[in-house]
């Protein structure tokens, strides 16, 4: 197995909450803003290395995502959980179902159960629809295993009281929907080159990181960088809340791509 350091290219499908920004009937200034940055899809990351292609949750955005990224083939899905803003887009996984066959999907057994619930179509094994997707699920522990030769740690963070799984791929991790993370799982995050964490807005959520949570986060684990994601419109504005954060921590956008 070829365990050399990978180029990881991420780029940023979208980065807003479950209702996006704008919201549907939102008169909030957020939501009129003229700014691209404050428009914001369903919380997602496309992750490539060498020619392989994977995505961080499929939201009920996939379809534009993905055509206005110009992606063309796809490898797999890792799930974080099973709430609809995360998994609603797995019908449009079809075209690349056509192209190699089952999509490999990863997750616990949970999430697996949720979503052969939520979408029997897609799981059943007689009398299938001819168009329906095609998913080959592997069943994750919280335990590092390997994908295309790149090693991926789940990280255990807790949103309320559901357990949802963050993922570190080299020096790059990704969390979202977090609200409480065990010291066990921090040390997971030591010496990243890139934190992904949600950041929802100013005032304190019950599921989720506020600005100011997010901020200790990082803060308490001390990546070279930090990017913000999982953004609700009662943030503010992008521009002027990028002006007020630390050296080296950034709100990400939609579009945004990032090396590491």
């Amino acid at each position: 197995m070829n365990t050399s350091k990978k180029l990881l290219k991420v780029t940023f499908l979208g980065t807003g909450t479950s209702q996006g920004i704008p919201m549907i009937a939102s008169k909030d200034p957020v939501c009129l803003s003229n700014d691209f940055k404050d428009k914001r899809l369903r919380s997602s990351v496309l992750i490539s290395w060498d020619n392989f292609n994977f995505v961080i949750d499929c939201g009920p955005d996939f379809r534009q995502q993905i055509l206005r990224e110009n992606v063309e083939s796809l490898n797999g899905v890792f799930f974080t959980h099973e709430h609809s803003d995360h998994t609603a887009g797995i019908d449009d996984l079809r075209p690349f179902c056509y192209q190699i066959g089952e999509i490999p999907i990863y997750l616990n057994d949970r999430i697996l159960q949720s979503l052969k619930h939520r979408f029997e179509y897609v799981f059943k094994t007689e009398n299938r629809y001819p168009g329906a997707p095609s998913v080959a699920p592997f069943i994750i522990e919280n335990t590092p295993f390997y994908v295309r030769d790149l090693k991926v740690v789940p990280i255990e963070v807790l949103h309320g009281n559901l357990s949802v799984i963050g993922y570190r791929f080299q020096d790059f991790a990704y969390l979202t929907d977090v609200k409480t993370v065990e010291y066990s799982e921090k040390e997971k995050l030591k010496n990243l080159d890139v934190l992904v964490l949600n950041a929802l807005r100013i005032d304190s959520h019950p599921t989720h990181f506020n600005l100011q949570e997010a901020l200790d986060f990082v803060a308490e684990i001390k990546p070279k960088k930090a990017y913000f994601t999982h953004i609700s419109h009662k943030l503010g504005f992008h521009e002027e809340i990028s002006k007020q954060l630390p050296e080296k921590v950034f709100l990400a956008f939609d579009g945004l791509k990032i090396e590491i």
